[in-house]
C-alpha cells in the first residue's frame, strides 16, 4: 500500500523565498561578531508568563544576506505555528517562546549560532538550519548536547548520513531531488546530452553530482561537468565551452542569484536549449536577475509542493497572511510543519515526564520517535537517519515572468 501523502505541499505561489534550499550550502559571507540572539519573539510579557515555565524553541537560518528569504520564509511559518500553540502550552504550565537566529547561510556562523543555543538552557529543540552547509556544521554542536533539530529544507544527502542523532529533516534529499530531476528530463523532456555547472558549494555540487550519477545510468551523455565561483559576475569562460559542446540542457546546481547571471549570459551568447535546476532557483529574483523572456523554459524541483493548488491551501494562505501581514514563501509551509512536528515532540515530551519540563535528551526521544505526523503540508515520519519517509519532490518553470507548477516528480 502506498504511504499517504499530504494535502499539498508548500511553496508560495508567487515569490520567492532556496536553498534550501532548502537547499543547502552556505555563503562565503563572514560571520557577524555576536550571533542574534532574540529569544522572546513572539512576545510573551512577565505579565502574561506570571509563574509559567520558559520554553524555547530556537529557528535558525539565514536571515540576513543574499538567501535571506529562505530563512525568512520558514521563519514567518515556523512562528505563525508556534503562535497557534501558545495557549496549549499555557495550559501545560509553560510559556512558549521562540529564539529567532541569523546563521546567514554560513557555515561559520552557524557554529556560532549553535553554540550559543545549546548555552541556554531553556532551549529545548531547534526548528532549522535552513541550508545544507550551515546545518552540517551546526549539527556536530547539537549532537555534543543532545539539542534536537528539525530543518524544513536542507537537502544534502551527506546531512543524515554522518550519524548524528539529532538531526532530522522534513524534505527530500539531494539524492532524491537531483535523480528525479535527471528522470523527469529524460523522459518528459526528452534530453539526451547535458551539460552540469555547479557552484562549489555543499548544496549545488551534491545536487548535480546527484544529476550526473542518474543521467549516466539512463545513458543521458553529459558532455561537461564544472564547477564555478558563486558570487561570480562574469561567467564567459564556462559558457564558452558549454556552446563548444552544443548540449540540449544546462543544469546548474546552484542559486538563484548565480543561476540568473549564468542564464542571462548563455542566452545572450546564443544557447536557446533547457536550463534546469533545483529548489535553489526558487525566486522571482533569478527572473529580474536573468530577464523575463530569457527565463522562459527554465524549469527546477523543489521539496516543496504548490499549497495553492487545494481550496484548504488557499484558505491557509489567506489565513496566515491576514494574520501576519507577510506574503506565503517558498519555505513558510515547511518552516510551519517543521515547527508542528517539534511542538507535537515537545508535548510528547512533557507527558512522558509527568507534566514536568523535559530535558533535551527527553524531546530528542520524542522527536526521533515521530510516526504519521499529520502535518499541514506533509506527513512525516522519521527513519532511523532522521530523513522523511513521506518526502516528495515537484517540478515548476518559469513562464512569461511567472512561477508554474507542473506536478509531483515521479
Amino acid at each position: 500500500m502506498r504511504k499517504k501523502k499530504s494535502i499539498a505541499m508548500c511553496a508560495t505561489v508567487f515569490a520567492l523565498s532556496a536553498m534550501l534550499a532548502g537547499c543547502g550550502g552556505g555563503s562565503t559571507q563572514a560571520p557577524s561578531p555576536e550571533p542574534n540572539n532574540n529569544t522572546g519573539d513572539s512576545n510573551t510579557g512577565a505579565a502574561d508568563s506570571g509563574n509559567l515555565e520558559k520554553l524555547v524553541i530556537a529557528v535558525v537560518g539565514p536571515m540576513s544576506g543574499q538567501y535571506s528569504d529562505y530563512g525568512s520564509t520558514a521563519k514567518a511559518g515556523a512562528e505563525y505555528a508556534l503562535n497557534e500553540k501558545k495557549e496549549a502550552f499555557k495550559q501545560l504550565g509553560f510559556d512558549l517562546q521562540l529564539s529567532t537566529q541569523d546563521d546567514q547561510a554560513d557555515p561559520k556562523q552557524g557554529v556560532a549560532v549553535a553554540q550559543m543555543l545549546i548555552s541556554d538552557p531553556n532551549v529545548v529543540g531547534v526548528v532549522g538550519h535552513v541550508t545544507t552547509g550551515a546545518t552540517i556544521t551546526a549539527a556536530a554542536q547539537y549532537e555534543q548536547d543532545s539539542l534536537a533539530m528539525v530543518s524544513p529544507s536542507a537537502t544534502g544527502s551527506d546531512l543524515t548520513e554522518q550519524g548524528n542523532k539529532i538531526v532530522h529533516r522534513i524534505c527530500a534529499r539531494d539524492d532524491q531531488q537531483g535523480s528525479k530531476a535527471a528522470i523527469f528530463a529524460k523522459n518528459q523532456l526528452n534530453i539526451k546530452s547535458a551539460y552540469l555547472i555547479h557552484d562549489n558549494q555543499a548544496y549545488g555540487q551534491g545536487l548535480a553530482e546527484e544529476v550526473r550519477k542518474q543521467f549516466e545510468a539512463d545513458g543521458v551523455q553529459v558532455l561537461g561537468f564544472e564547477g564555478v565561483t558563486a558570487g561570480e559576475k562574469d561567467y564567459s569562460a564556462v559558457l564558452n565551452q558549454v556552446l563548444a559542446a552544443n548540449p540540449e540542457m544546462i543544469y546548474f546546481g546552484g542559486y538563484y542569484s548565480d543561476a540568473g547571471i549564468l542564464i542571462k549570459q548563455a542566452r545572450e551568447k546564443g544557447f536557446t536549449g533547457v536550463f534546469m535546476g533545483g529548489d535553489g532557483y526558487d525566486s522571482m529574483d533569478l527572473v529580474k536577475i536573468a530577464g523575463e523572456e530569457n527565463a522562459n523554459n527554465v524549469i527546477f524541483t523543489s521539496t516543496v509542493g504548490d499549497v495553492g493548488a487545494t481550496e484548504e491551501g488557499k484558505q491557509w494562505i489567506t489565513e496566515f497572511e491576514q494574520a501576519t501581514g507577510n506574503k506565503v514563501g517558498i519555505f513558510t509551509s515547511f518552516g510551519y510543519d517543521s515547527m508542528g512536528v517539534m511542538l507535537h515532540a515537545v508535548e510528547e515530551a512533557i507527558k512522558a515526564n509527568g507534566g514536568q519540563k523535559p530535558t533535551r535528551e527527553q524531546v530528542l526521544e520524542a522527536v526521533k520517535g515521530v510516526k504519521d505526523y499529520q502535518g499541514k503540508f506533509v506527513n512525516v515520519t522519521f527513519d532511523e537517519k532522521g530523513d522523511n519517509e513521506f518526502a516528495s519532490v515537484y517540478v515548476y518553470k518559469y513562464e512569461n515572468g511567472q512561477k508554474v507548477y507542473i506536478g509531483e516528480a515521479e
